[in-house]
């Protein structure tokens, strides 16, 4: 089987980072925490992710080269503690949302053991150039 890549198709110019962001979203396929992105307006998304047990402290949002990336790190209090039965998961764990040119970071909130954040998408004007042509 053939692996068909951007420049299979010569008339798509300057578009190999697109194919390495894709790879890398492709790596990037764990399932926690399960999340929902959900069309807020034309120009505006919300992430949601289910962080349950995780406070605010825990939890941090960086956009890092165009990636949206949402950590949790939950800090072990169990010194004092007794488990009988631990069903429970304290762990780590990294979302990553690739970003494309235009789409910025809002706000992020947290309510319920959901924390939302907001992005919106901002539509360049379209331009129109006219190139002059030289006789050599």
């Amino acid at each position: 089987m053939t692996k068909m890549t951007l420049g299979s198709y010569p008339h798509m110019l300057g578009f190999e980072q697109l194919e390495r962001l894709l790879e890398r979203t492709a790596k990037s396929s764990e399932g926690y925490p399960p999340f929902n992105i959900e069309q807020t307006s034309d120009h505006s998304y919300r992430i949601t992710l289910a962080v349950a047990g995780f406070a605010e402290s825990d939890l941090s949002i960086t956009v890092e080269d165009r990636q949206l990336v949402i950590r949790g790190r939950q800090r072990d209090d169990g010194g004092d503690r007794v488990f009988l039965h631990r069903g429970i998961a304290s762990r780590q764990f990294q979302r990553s949302f690739v970003l494309a040119d235009g789409v910025e970071v809002g706000d992020a909130l947290i309510e319920n053991g959901l924390l939302h954040v907001d992005l919106t998408i901002s539509r360049p004007e379209t331009v129109v150039q006219t190139i002059r042509i030289k006789k050599g």
